[in-house]
């Protein structure tokens, strides 16, 4: 008797101890996380320096939610004096010359929520066409474009919903070229400055969103028709590739261009070289597409993604290609492709950038 008075205050101060523990742990969980200081983040961005051979995780300093929600899309960019991710209301700035990768968040003033280089320092800007620049070594941000809704609506009145609601033009491309013109796309259409943004003029109608690149003063852009080129700062727009679909992406590589078109037969995306400036192009990365077989089971839902070409970059000597299944790295311009090992975390996806020779990768969470 006396051993079992003795075993049940130690069962009940058990159960005291254990349920003290179990509210502790519920407290911690409740508590709100800081933004941006979690040593445990991982798997957000990566960089190479060695050709895509090896991976470094260069994510600690990010915060915690980004680890979740990931980046925005076309969210990463990278130059010679930082690399750049936007995310949230601002966005992080890492020195990529500092031996130790860290992270910077710089708010913006306003509600802007994409940032890109400008030719005089960065630009930032929203959808409803507020810009903002941050001329190179100064610390503040500066209205620029004041004019561009006033002048843009009194050119271009079609009723999407942007401007049925706001009487407004949704800002979606912002490209400044080396020569200072200044191109704005919006829902519909393309419009073009050259003398700063004082005056705007229309050239191009019936696109949406339209990344532009600029290589010896020819410009490329994707379109809803494949990719378009201009030899005269955008003044006027040719159809040079197309395969039926959307212009997916256009880059800048040594000697000319890389583009990646939708083919609305085989319902795949393809990749293109072009040698001379955007004048004819030639396909290559044949065997990067998915498979008959692939892209049946994708469809009947047995795989979430397929692996369609998203994304191509040069780093040097190499061709990067961005696939649904994984990385690629051509050192012959596409003729043919290796496979680079890349930590396995579910990705379907990358966006790339690329600085000397040092590529940046965020690898995409969702399809």
């Amino acid at each position: 008797m006396k051993r079992l008075l003795l075993f049940i205050p130690a069962i009940f101060l058990g159960v005291f101890l254990l349920n003290s523990f179990v509210l502790t742990d519920k407290e911690v969980k409740k508590a709100p996380t800081k933004e941006g200081k979690s040593l445990s983040i991982a798997n957000i961005i990566f960089k190479s320096a060695d050709g895509g051979q090896t991976w470094q995780d260069i994510s600690n300093g990010l915060p915690e939610n980004l680890q979740r929600e990931g980046v925005w899309r076309g969210g990463l960019f990278a130059d010679d004096l930082g690399l750049y991710l936007r995310a949230g209301n601002g966005f992080y700035r890492s020195d990529p010359k500092s031996a130790t990768p860290f992270w910077a968040k710089e708010m913006f003033p306003g509600n802007q929520r994409n940032i890109i280089p400008g030719k005089n320092g960065m630009l930032a800007y929203d959808l409803r066409g507020q810009f903002l620049q941050k001329p190179e070594g100064t610390n503040s941000w500066s209205p620029i474009y004041t004019n561009f809704q006033e002048q843009a609506t009194s050119i271009d009145k079609t009723e999407d919903w942007m401007y049925k609601n706001y009487k407004e033009k949704e800002v979606r491309t912002v490209f400044e070229t080396a020569a200072g013109t200044v191109l704005v796309g919006s829902s519909n259409s393309l419009f073009r400055s050259t003398n700063n943004g004082k005056t705007w003029k229309q050239v191009h109608v019936g696109d949406g969103r339209m990344q532009i690149v600029e290589s010896d003063g020819v410009l490329l852009t994707t379109s809803k028709n494949g990719i378009l080129r201009s030899t005269n700062e955008g003044e006027n727009w040719e159809p040079v590739l197309s395969e039926g679909g959307l212009g997916i992406a256009v880059e800048r590589i040594d000697g000319g261009f890389a583009a990646i078109v939708y083919n609305t037969i085989t319902q795949t995306n393809s990749l293109h070289i072009s040698l001379d400036s955007g004048k004819t192009w030639k396909a290559i990365g044949e065997e990067l597409k998915p498979s008959w077989s692939g892209l049946l089971m994708k469809k009947i839902g047995l795989l979430k993604s397929s692996s369609d070409i998203l994304s191509v970059k040069q780093m040097g000597k190499y061709l990067i290609c961005g696939c649904a299944n994984g990385l690629f790295r051509s050192a012959d311009m596409g003729k043919t492709w290796h496979k680079l090992s890349f930590p396995a975390i579910g990705n379907t996806g990358f966006n790339l950038s690329v600085a000397g020779n040092v590529i940046y990768v965020i690898p995409n969470k969702g399809c």
